[in-house]
Formats: structure tokens, C-alpha cells, sequence
């Protein structure tokens, strides 16, 4: 190791946390936290290592520093960003590029050079006054082909706490794997801060994502979606290596659905922000590996995926005890919680949009002090908690949890679900005729509207290919073409099914109540072995009514009518041949290097569906099919 890094660690780290970092054999560990304690220049740096001793120093700072706030329940804790502070900024998320280097019209660059000597200059000294906390994690079980190591550096004791709940510890790791780690680089400033102890110069928030040297940068912001690097911005990282190694990085959940017999059947499942993915995960009666990011590998003739995390930074809106009661147990239980930009009661508790029980008269929130019809400085009222609110907790919290959530192999797929809002279009489940077919018109083709989780106008229908579009860092038709040759090598891939959690009828009214998604789970298990039959329509297989009449039965005590079938299951020609047209226009038009055979299954669902509607008209009923 150069003399010069060892000198800097010298003068910089006391003797005890100097010798924690050289416990690492690792010279080009040492060399990059040197490079960023010289520029970002913090009055202190702590290493942290797995130890209970270092991780309770973090968690105490947090609350000395304000950063948190301690609230009535055992363990649980508070945090608010910035007012303008709330979302993933997706316009100063940025990758750099070198030159020659091309990603696509679709991804947000920047060029290297330029790029790199922006972000230096921001964070020069930006960490003067603070401490510096240096956590290592491993993305994926520790000790495992999934494992990837990863070093944060951070001068937010919140965002450090963050990880530690989300994450498994990696200190061990990266002193197992030594020189041959191959880890992930995160470096984040909160900058400078205000009287309430949130990021004050978001003028210059800035998000940069070097994929090539793996390093992620991240400044002037709290907000979790732009701070907790090993998130979606390790994603970042991550799909770039599966490209070049074949296997997937997938915004995905990974939970068990329970069958016949104790059965467990496992499935990954995407879902833009705000769309039930969540709640898809922590659905009772089934267990939970993840419900964020999944890693998959083939291994042999079958897929198999692990849970890139250990906790949950979840949307909190909208959770409540009957249709949350897994989530909603947790929330209200003794145990490590960090709640974020909710309300604060009087008494200490916490209130969020949708919460049960009436909304407080006055509180604390990430405006200040709170009361119904509260205005901001635009005129926009200010809800009692963010519509982005979130929890951080880990998994272990839940009783849900799969026994198999930390298993160094993974787990074996059985199916893919892709899901979105759609108020018009999807029906409720269907599975694709095989993998090409499910890629493409589920995966491929999956738009939603847009939420409060990112910045800009809410309602948009946007197309999201895998709910993956944001965190993408090759071009899409090359992503596309990954996931395509991943199943088609396969003799048996995983079952691949499209749900809509969405649906409306005539008068705006939703065709399905929270729950109903357990029902359609359980249908997708059974599929999965083909036990039970199913009717084929131009887009896919959908249920016959018996066999969903007994799952509601048996499952929520609930009588499904026929006449609920019918408007669920109906197939509306006219709108899946407008979306068909969407999804070729953006390939054919923003898309480079769409893979051919993706225009080609769209033109043969557009011919089956005209051919349906020149037979039975524009709305086809579910009696039309033939099993």
C-alpha cells in the first residue's frame, strides 16, 4: 500500500478505528475511503464493524444529532427530510459516461469527465463540521454467489441507520473476501444543514452513478430514495454486472405462496411505486423473502433468486388493519422502526394518510407544526403526512418472514408476476402463453400511472418495461433482450402472469377490494403445476369462474359472484389494441436495439385480438373462451 494512504488513515482516524478499516485486506478499500475523507475533509470519521457496540453508536447519534427523534413506542423513531426533499430526483440522477459510450435516449447521462469534476467540486470540504460514518454491508446473503460487498460512507447518521436495518452486516465479508471483493463504492454528503436538520442547498442535489469504476455519489439530499446508496442506486450498479455475467438484477419482491399439501411455491414480482407490491408481499397467509430487489440466477435448468435486502423502506400511505394487518402489527408493535416524514401526535405516536381513526387536530410533520387546511407557500395544502411517507424496519420484524429469506442458495422460482395501474385494460390475473410471450406483453410492454414516490405530476400512464425503466443502466432494448435469452435457454422457465389491482368500472369505481389479491395468488400457485384449468383468450389465459368462486370461498370466507367475474374478466378489445400501439410506437421510435421478435409477438396478439373482435365484438365476455 502507498505510504501517503497510510499516512492519511493515520493522521485522520484515531487509533482504534484506524485498525478496525486495516483489519480489511483490502488496498483498494483503503485507497478510496482515503481519496473522499481528503475531499469531502469531515472534522471525525467513525468505522463501523458488525459489532452491537458500533451499531448502537449510530443509531444514539442519530438521535443526538436530531436527525431522529425518539418516539413513544419501544424503538421507535422519526425523521423528516426537506419540504422539497420528499422523492427520487430523477432529473439530477445522472450516470457518467465515458466517451464512446452509448446508453440510449432513455437514460438520463452525463459525460464522465464533466460529470465527476461537478461532483468533486460540490463535495469539496462538504463534510466539514460533521462526522463521517463508514458502514460495510453485503447486498444479497453474506457467503454466497449472490454476494455483493459494499462500502457507504456518509455524513448521515440517519441514512447510516437506515442501512443498518435494511442490510446485512458486510464488515465480516470484506474481511472474508479480502483483495478478491469485487464491491460496490457509495459516498453521500447531506451537506449543509438547517435549523430543522434538513439538506438546505437542494439547488445542488446531485445523484451521479459511475457503473464503470462502481461508485455511486450522492449529495445535498436525505430523502432514502436518493441517499440509501445500496438501493436503487446499487441497483444501478447491479445491472450492469448481471448484463455482462448473464443473470438478472429485477425491481422485484420474493415471497412464498402456500398450495396444496404444504406447498411452497415461490415467486418474483414487479410493480412500480404506489401499486401494491408491498402489500403483494406481506399478504396474509403467505410468507415474505423480499419485497424491493431480487437477484436471479439459473443454476442448472431452473431459476433461482434471493432478496438483495433484509428490511423494508416502505410507502406508508394507505396501511391500515384490515387490509395491512401484517405491516399494520409491526408498525404498532416494540421493535426497530424509522418512520419518515409521517405526523407526530402529542403523544408521541404517529399518524399517516389512511391510518385508522380520525386525523389529529394539530401535530408536527416535515412543514413544522401542522393543522387541518395548513397551506404551503405555493397555496398547495399540506397533508398530515407525505403522500411518500415511509417505514424502515427489518424483516425479521414481521411474522410473516420466510424461513428461507437468508439462504445462501436462494430459492427457485416458480413464477414472474408484472403488475401496474391500469384502470382500463388488464384484467385482474392472466398468464402469458409462455416466456417470450410473457416477457413482452407483460414485462416489456407493463405501463402505470405515475405516483408521489418520484418528483413531477401525478397520474401520468407511463411506460415502465419491468417496472425497471428509472433503475436501468444499459440501454433498454439490450435489457430486454437479458431477460428474453434468460428464460428461453430454459426447458421448464417460470410461469410468467400479468395482475391489475386497478381496475375500474364505468363510474370509476375499483372492480376489486385490497384483499382480492390473495385469490389471485393462490390461482397463479396452482397454475404454476397446472392443476386446475384455464380459458384462453388473444392475450393470455385467464381463470375459469368456479375455480376463483372456491379460492374466495375458501380463502376469504367471501361469495364471488358470477356477475363480478364477467366485468373483471371481460376483454376489451379496443383498449389492448390501443396499448399494443403505445408499446410498438416507444420501440419503434425511443428504443435502440429492440430485439425483432418483440414487434413480432405484438403484431400476433394485435391479429388475435382483432380476429376476436370482428367474431364477438369489442367486449368480449369470459363464455367466449374455451378452456
Amino acid at each position: 500500500m502507498p505510504e501517503n494512504i497510510i499516512k492519511l488513515h493515520e493522521n485522520r482516524l484515531d487509533k482504534k478505528n484506524y485498525h478496525k478499516l486495516m483489519a480489511i485486506d483490502n488496498p483498494h478499500l483503503h485507497q478510496f475511503v482515503a481519496e473522499y475523507i481528503e475531499l469531502c475533509n469531515p472534522d471525525k470519521v467513525f468505522i463501523s464493524t458488525d459489532s452491537e457496540e458500533d451499531i448502537r453508536y449510530i443509531k444514539e447519534t442519530a438521535i443526538r444529532n436530531g436527525e431522529e427523534m425518539k418516539l413513544a413506542i419501544e424503538g421507535h423513531s422519526v425523521h423528516f427530510d426537506g419540504y422539497y426533499d420528499q422523492a427520487r430526483d430523477k432529473g439530477h440522477t445522472k450516470f457518467l459516461v465515458p466517451k464512446g459510450v452509448d446508453l440510449g435516449p432513455n437514460l438520463n447521462t452525463i459525460d464522465k469527465h464533466e460529470g465527476l469534476q461537478e461532483i468533486h467540486e460540490i463535495m469539496k470540504d462538504i463534510m466539514k463540521g460533521h462526522e463521517l460514518y463508514i458502514r460495510f454491508f453485503c447486498l444479497g446473503p453474506t457467503n454466497s454467489e449472490f454476494s455483493i460487498p459494499c462500502v457507504e460512507l456518509t455524513d448521515s447518521a440517519y441514512v447510516a441507520h437506515s442501512e443498518d436495518l435494511l442490510y446485512r452486516n458486510g464488515y465480516e465479508e470484506f474481511k472474508r473476501q479480502g483483495r478478491s471483493a469485487q464491491f460496490f463504492k457509495f459516498v453521500h454528503s447531506a451537506g449543509e444543514l438547517d435549523e430543522r436538520k434538513v439538506s438546505r442547498n437542494i439547488d445542488k442535489r446531485r445523484i451521479y452513478i459511475d457503473f464503470e469504476d462502481a461508485v455511486v455519489y450522492s449529495v445535498n439530499t436525505q430523502y432514502g430514495g436518493n441517499t440509501i446508496g445500496l438501493k436503487k442506486l446499487a441497483m444501478r450498479l447491479a445491472i450492469h454486472r448481471a448484463a455482462k455475467e448473464g443473470w438478472l438484477t429485477e425491481h422485484m419482491l420474493l415471497m412464498g405462496v402456500h398450495g396444496p399439501d404444504k406447498r411452497t411455491t415461490y415467486f418474483t414480482g414487479a410493480f412500480p411505486s404506489l401499486c401494491g407490491k408491498t402489500s403483494t408481499a406481506m399478504i396474509p397467509h403467505e410468507t415474505i423473502v423480499g419485497d424491493d430487489i431480487a437477484y436471479i440466477r439459473k443454476r442448472g435448468d431452473k431459476a433461482y433468486a434471493v432478496n438483495v435486502e433484509s428490511g423494508v423502506f416502505g410507502i406508508i400511505m394507505g396501511v391500515n388493519s384490515k387490509d395491512d394487518p401484517i405491516i399494520w402489527n409491526a408498525l404498532n408493535s416494540p421493535n426497530e422502526i424509522i418512520f419518515s416524514n409521517v405526523l407526530i401526535k402529542e403523544d408521541k405516536g404517529v399518524y399517516w394518510i389512511g391510518k385508522d381513526g380520525d386525523v389529529p387536530k394539530k401535530g408536527k410533520n416535515h412543514s413544522g407544526e401542522w393543522v387541518p387546511g395548513k397551506k404551503d407557500t405555493e397555496g398547495n395544502e399540506v397533508t398530515p403526512s407525505h403522500k411518500n411517507a415511509r417505514f424502515t424496519i427489518k424483516l425479521s420484524s414481521l411474522k410473516s418472514v420466510d424461513f428461507k429469506m437468508n439462504d445462501p442458495n436462494g430459492v427457485e422460482i416458480g413464477g414472474m408476476i408484472y403488475g401496474g395501474r391500469d384502470s382500463d385494460t388488464w384484467v385482474p390475473v392472466e398468464e402469458a402463453f409462455d416466456w417470450t410471450h410473457g416477457i413482452i406483453t407483460k414485462g416489456a410492454s407493463l405501463e402505470s400511472e405515475t405516483t408521489a414516490a418520484t418528483l413531477g405530476k401525478e397520474g401520468v400512464r407511463q411506460f415502465n418495461p419491468m417496472s425497471n425503466l428509472d433503475f436501468l443502466s444499459v440501454p433498454i432494448g439490450r435489457y430486454v433482450d437479458m431477460n428474453l435469452k434468460f428464460g428461453s435457454s430454459m426447458e421448464k422457465p417460470p410461469k410468467i402472469f400479468g395482475v391489475n389491482y386497478f381496475l375500474k368500472d364505468r363510474n370509476g369505481n375499483f372492480m376489486n377490494e385490497r384483499v382480492d389479491k390473495g385469490v389471485w395468488l393462490k390461482w397463479m400457485e396452482l397454475r404454476v403445476y397446472n392443476e386446475i384449468d384455464a380459458l384462453k383468450t388473444p392475450t393470455g389465459y385467464i381463470p375459469m369462474y368456479d375455480d376463483l368462486r372456491k379460492i374466495f370461498k375458501e380463502l376469504l370466507n367471501k361469495i364471488y359472484s358470477r356477475e363480478d367475474y364477467i366485468k373483471q374478466f371481460t376483454i376489451k378489445v379496443p383498449e389492448s389494441l390501443s396499448k399494443i400501439e403505445r408499446i410498438k410506437k416507444i420501440y419503434e421510435t425511443t428504443v435502440t436495439d429492440t430485439p425483432p421478435v418483440l414487434f413480432k409477438i405484438l403484431e400476433e396478439e394485435k391479429r388475435r385480438l382483432n380476429e376476436a373482435g370482428e367474431k364477438y365484438g369489442d367486449y368480449i365476455t369470459p363464455d367466449r373462451w374455451e378452456k
